[in-house]
């Protein structure tokens, strides 16, 4: 499969509500899960009124030019972090790749991406990710390290990690 990578726009919306639903590891019912994930105060923060001031993010297509995996960042009012470590001027950070696509690069590619995009705009990124799941190597290689342990939305154990740019 031939992927390309682009700057997120604002008409892309849909494609971050579906990639944060991969994030999330939400179920598979895609529609059903959108739909929760836009209604779930802790997820909608991600993606809703997407295109503000500082949101910057990645996209990767196919060839028929749909949505495949997202990187992007969004600043957060402080009350919303998923938790307390954050600076105000630190973004927080959501990936989602398409299940059939993990463990093929696609999200490396996101990643580095989306570093290059943000450097010169921002201090440090943030994420949080679950401590089980197997892209903690993956940010760990890109130079994020954990700086705090969190409960998630789920009750379970969650990394948060920065990066300094």
């Amino acid at each position: 499969m031939s992927l390309s990578y682009r700057s997120v726009i604002v008409s892309d919306t849909p494609a971050l509500w579906e990639m944060l639903t991969y994030a999330a590891r939400m179920p598979d019912d895609l529609a059903a899960n959108i739909a929760a994930a836009q209604a779930d105060p802790f997820l909608q923060k991600y993606v809703a009124d997407w295109g503000r001031p500082g949101d910057l993010g990645v996209l990767a297509v196919d060839e028929r030019d749909s949505a495949v995996g997202a990187a992007w960042v969004r600043l957060l009012d402080h009350n919303f972090h998923a938790h307390n470590y954050a600076a105000e001027n630190t973004p927080e950070l959501a990936i989602g790749v398409r299940p059939e696509l993990r463990g093929q690069g696609v999200g490396t590619v996101l990643m580095e991406a989306l570093i290059d995009v943000c450097r010169g705009h921002y201090p440090a990124l943030v994420l949080s990710v679950r401590a089980v799941n197997p892209a903690v190597h993956l940010y760990q290689r890109l130079g994020f390290v954990t700086v705090e342990e969190i409960a998630n939305r789920v009750g379970t154990a969650s990394l948060v990690m920065e990066r300094n740019l």
